[in-house]
């Protein structure tokens, strides 16, 4: 294999990661006192810095290989987790003055504070297998995948040197050198990107010329509305189905919420999910449009854009579109993508391990003894995501967004049920939790377990007529639908069977339990500026989803 990039590309690439590096020094000068300012960056972050990081937590290497690598092989129906952004206004206007006002570090210490410790070692462990699971696992993959298509090396040492390069940054720096580097490689993977897509739809002979191609070929390709009984793509499971886990992703997740914590107050902490909210609706734009014109390429001249593997579509675009110097401005911008994601997961592993874990079985270690243990557990879960490789490539078809969105299905109901449950009815209490969140592990490992099992059957086309396949086969998006459905029913029957809460305990941690200082001070943690642009971004979402409906 042979590197695609130039020397002036290589000048490009180089004044980025300089940049990069500057700014993490820059942090590390700046000192770690203790635990809040390694983890939560002193809780003294402005609303722009809070946005872009939630932005490009997000907007990671499931983004940049794999929406592009799902806009090539199906179209736009994945693009309505694209459509989120009304999500994370609802981590800002709903979820966040509660957390905020507990004064918890981490997600699982919120559910200490509200149920018990139970929930909180359950949540921790969990969040950790479900970091191995999806964050971890598919962004070292994608980071090889990237980095040996534009530098010419092999897969393994691609994705080996990504991690090494981001951990270095994150062990040393915390939170603080995530959140700042982030808000640089925001700006460098937008530039990038737009590029690209500009590029992309001169090279096809512009919109329409790219749904006419599209559309000889793929009629629905354009169609975000798939039937309710597509296999793979049903409207109502995208709907439905993809809010539960975006719920979860963008409300609960220790990966996303732990940005808007770094707030030194509500009205902050609200500003920046808001402004991380028009961000999110980048993604189509940038991810998976490029990606439906690398199908479109594809058609019209398969010689020069030929593709083995849906998720080098990204990739292909950058080589043969980009002239030199620009495809290295775009390389900086997917390394961006990839060392931000990594980044942020490096972070929130170690805060979960050092301070819901680590810091409950020892109490009395030192501020150091605790971040030193925080950098040593990121090694031990990067290792693990390493390994979970190969199993993941079997899921999901072999594209790796859509194998993403597969896990997150079968991870989320049990925990969007909990807080979303723990948050609206004062009457939940700690045996509901404990009780909806193993219940819902158990159904995880099930239908991971009979999806591996049956996997091959299921690419085949072999169909069985037994209990364990027709589960195994249940369309993904559904599932979340009915394990939803489950959780909801098992935490209200169990709070209701058993004793209520102290609800003194949990004042301010549950609408039922507000107090009048609550109340007043969340009516003064915002302007009519945040309502209108939480209007408008709400349309915006609604127009793109009215635009694709053919």
């Amino acid at each position: 294999m042979t590197s695609v990039l130039e020397t002036l590309d290589w000048i490009v690439l180089s004044i980025y990661f300089l940049a990069l590096i500057v700014v993490a020094v820059w942090v590390v000068l700046q000192k770690n006192k203790n635990t809040e300012d390694y983890f939560l960056a002193g809780r003294n972050v402005g609303w722009f810095v809070i946005g872009a990081s939630i932005f490009a937590s997000n907007i990671g290497s499931e983004h940049v290989v794999g929406l592009a690598g799902t806009g090539f092989e199906s179209g736009t129906p994945m693009a309505h987790y694209e459509l989120h952004a009304w999500i994370v206004l609802l981590l800002g206007w709903l979820f966040l003055p509660f957390y905020i006002r507990s004064g918890a570090f981490t997600m699982p210490e919120f559910l200490e504070k509200r149920f018990d410790s139970r929930s909180r070692w359950f949540l921790s462990v969990f969040s950790l297998l479900a970091y191995v699971l999806t964050k971890v696992s598919v962004t070292i993959y994608a980071g090889g995948i990237v980095v040996s298509e534009l530098l010419g090396i092999p897969f393994w040492y691609g994705a080996i040197g990504v991690v090494v390069f981001t951990g270095i940054y994150t062990v040393i720096g915390g939170m603080k050198a995530v959140i700042y580097t982030e808000t640089l490689q925001t700006i460098v993977l937008i530039l990038g990107s737009i590029v690209i897509t500009y590029l992309g739809l001169q090279e096809v002979g512009g919109w329409n010329q790219l749904q006419d191609t599209v559309r000889a070929v793929s009629p629905d390709h354009f169609n975000m509305w798939r039937p309710m009984s597509d296999p793979d793509f049903p409207w109502t499971g995208l709907l439905i189905g993809g809010t539960i886990v975006g719920i979860w992703y963008w409300c609960t997740d220790q990966y996303i919420v732990q940005r808007t914590l770094a707030a030194h107050n509500i009205k902050i902490g609200r500003r920046g999910a808001i402004f991380g909210a028009y961000l999110k609706l980048l993604p189509i734009l940038i991810f998976l449009i490029p990606g439906i014109i690398a199908f479109a390429l594809s058609i019209q001249d398969p010689e020069v854009f030929s593709i083995e593997k849906a998720d080098r579509a990204f990739p292909m675009l950058v080589k043969t579109l980009l002239p030199v110097g620009l495809k290295g401005l775009v390389a900086g911008g997917l390394m961006a993508a990839l060392m931000s994601s990594l980044a942020s997961v490096f972070n929130s592993c170690s805060t979960i391990f050092t301070i819901d874990i680590y810091k409950k079985l020892k109490p009395n270690k030192s501020e150091r003894d605790l971040l030193t243990t925080g950098k040593i557990a990121t090694t031990f879960i990067v290792i693990l995501g390493i390994v979970w490789i190969p199993i993941m490539e079997r899921i999901g078809g072999g594209v790796m967004y859509q194998y993403l969105q597969n896990v997150q299905s079968y991870i989320a109901p049990p925990v969007t049920a909990v807080f979303l449950l723990g948050i609206i009815w004062k009457r939940v209490n700690a045996q509901a939790a404990i009780s909806t969140l193993v219940a819902g592990l158990v159904l995880l490992v099930l239908r991971l377990s009979s999806e591996i099992y049956y996997q091959a059957d299921i690419s085949g086309g072999e169909v069985h007529d037994n209990l364990l396949y027709g589960f195994a086969t249940i369309n993904f998006a559904h599932m979340a639908i009915f394990m939803f459905l489950f959780s909801v029913a098992l935490c209200i029957s169990v709070s209701l069977a058993t004793s209520p809460p102290d609800y003194k305990r949990i004042s301010g941690l549950s609408f039922g339990t507000l107090t009048k200082e609550h109340k007043l001070e969340n009516k003064g943690s915002y302007d009519t500026i945040d309502v209108v642009l939480s209007v408008v971004l709400v349309s915006i979402v609604i127009g793109i989803l009215v635009y694709f409906t053919s």
